[in-house]
């Protein structure tokens, strides 16, 4: 299939389709929540990576009622739409909206994404297979650990770090898919704003000693970080290689209450 046919198609939808599950999850049409059911909607987005086009192949995703390790107690959920889905739609602080479901009040412990051995990534417009671990197929356990409780919604994001998934296969020169995601709960705080010039991609990585989360500008020079938990943050901004400007580091962002720091518009230096 043409590759650039492939990535419009997966831009409508990603990752899952929608989230539904007998004995588990209850759906409804509208947002409305009863008190002995909680709300989950669960969203995704893309930390950034070098490639033009990163495609996973999801068959199925799971959920657990508790946080235990072992294989008992999954459920696949119903109604989800098996494809090959291109990550990169998802940078420049995009987010898309994944599940928005009613469920039993009570302990919600792990998600499980199970892929198929069907992915690749494009790098300078070539394709290559990435190979896919057993363990990965099996499926991809992402902690939740919440309690939910009737009649509140509950916001999940995901954050598929490409970069860090995608590893060098030793000497035989493959790669490997193997999935970073980081979780947040009810998405915490953002940090916002525009790099100027924005004729250009420019990485923006915000690091604490606890958390490191990155996004790349839009065509406009905007980003949004999603998913910020609170504290203090340094921000640094690294333009698109032979753009002839510095990086910058803009110190003491912080983020509070789970609100957005708006920082404006960031002036890079000329080299």
């Amino acid at each position: 299939m043409n590759l650039k046919k492939l990535k419009m198609k997966k831009f409508a939808g990603l990752l899952l389709a929608v989230v539904a599950v007998t004995m588990f999850f209850s759906c409804s049409e509208d947002d409305s929540t009863s008190d002995q059911n909680a709300r989950v909607k669960i969203s995704m987005t893309d930390a950034p990576g070098d490639y033009d086009n990163v495609f996973i192949d999801v068959i199925d995703v799971k959920i657990k009622a508790d946080a235990a390790a072992d294989e008992e107690g999954w459920v696949s959920l119903s109604n989800v739409k098996p494809d090959i889905y291109d990550l990169l739609t998802l940078t420049g602080g995009v987010t898309q909206l994944l599940a928005n479901a009613e469920v039993p009040a009570g302990f919600l412990g792990q998600i499980r994404l199970v892929l198929g051995d069907d992915n690749s990534v494009v790098i300078n417009g070539e394709s290559q297979a990435l190979a896919t671990p057993s363990a990965q197929q099996s499926g991809l356990k992402l902690q939740v650990n919440q309690e939910l409780e009737g009649g509140q919604e509950y916001l999940f994001l995901l954050d598929f770090d490409v970069d860090k998934s995608i590893v060098s296969a030793g000497t035989s020169g493959g790669l490997i898919l193997k999935p970073v995601i980081r979780i947040s709960a009810n998405e915490g705080g953002a940090i916002m704003g525009k790099i100027s010039p924005s004729t250009f991609n420019s990485l923006v990585e915000a690091k604490s000693a606890a958390h490191t989360i990155s996004a790349y500008t839009d065509a406009n020079g905007e980003f949004v970080l999603h998913g910020v938990p609170d504290g203090i943050y340094e921000l640094t901004i690294t333009p698109e290689a032979g753009a002839a400007y510095s990086i910058k580091i803009v110190s003491n962002v912080e983020v509070a209450g789970g609100a957005t720091n708006n920082l404006e518009t960031i002036f890079l230096d000329g080299i």
